[in-house]
């Protein structure tokens, strides 16, 4: 039903300078990313006529349904992803390079005439565009994508080891919205040991993991997966480039310190 809310998982796909390229190779990469998506969705066992796609220019909006498993795609479809992205690579010139950066979080969407709005959506937004995410990628020069997801993934999925998801490649990086909130996330970078970019203190092999209170963020205490720093120490606080689709794109964020939430 239109307008109705529903619980859902949101990610969001954006291709890394693609406002920078010419006319005819914007329209090459966005057929290569259609492609690429699509063959995605098929390895992965992704029920693509259930999922809506909503187009975003250099970048897409995927809406899926709860029943599908977000273990599915955290694992089975970023791996396809980045297989396809690898084939492309190999036909693909310099000019037409083509890299990800993708995002997952979860919560309710609610969709209207034009498309699908509400805070989940807004911040996968925020997550896809975030200054820090967009560094790991431009330090990842060797690699196709970046993949982010939501302190509630991370707590719920990824910290778990389910399958092949490998919580030791992800690290923690936070940023500052122009609103002032900190979002908290988890990066990594498909076939990487660990994402190269962030600051050392945001996190890596000595970082230790925080002591949960009780009544916590789903009052989850700190897996083995979970290295965030003790006491909201270490926070890559950097630039959100947009947290909507349309409008100014560049918010610049400064801070004299650590930033606690």
């Amino acid at each position: 039903m239109p307008g109705e809310a529903t619980h859902c998982w949101v990610v969001v796909l954006d291709i890394e300078n693609f406002s920078s390229r010419t006319d005819p190779i914007q329209r090459s990469l966005r057929t290569g990313m259609y492609e690429v998506l699509r063959e995605a969705l098929v390895r992965a066992g992704l029920p693509a006529g259930d999922i809506d796609i909503e187009d975003r220019g250099d970048g897409v909006l995927m809406i899926v349904p709860a029943t599908v498993s977000p273990i599915d795609l955290a694992g089975p479809f970023v791996r396809a992803l980045d297989d396809e992205l690898k084939q492309k690579a190999v036909v693909y010139s310099p000019a037409h390079a083509m890299r990800f950066r993708v995002a997952l979080h979860q919560g309710l969407a609610a969709r209207d005439g034009e498309g699908w709005s509400g805070h989940a959506v807004n911040t996968a937004c925020r997550l896809v565009d975030a200054g820090p995410l967009r560094d790991v990628l431009a330090a990842a020069t060797s690699s196709r994508m970046v993949f982010v997801v939501s302190d509630e993934i991370y707590r719920a999925v990824v910290r778990h080891g389910h399958r092949s998801i490998d919580p030791a490649a992800y690290l923690p990086m936070s940023f500052r919205t122009k609103h002032g909130e900190i979002i908290e996330s988890w990066v990594t970078v498909p076939g990487a040991p660990a994402p190269p970019g962030l600051p050392e203190e945001a996190g890596g092999p000595e970082a230790g993991g925080p002591q949960a209170a009780p009544g916590g963020q789903g009052g989850a205490a700190a897996g083995p997966g979970d290295r965030r720093p003790p006491n909201g120490a270490g926070i890559s606080v950097g630039t959100v480039h947009g947290d909507v689709f349309q409008g100014n794109k560049t918010v610049n964020v400064h801070t004299n310190g650590p930033v606690r939430p």
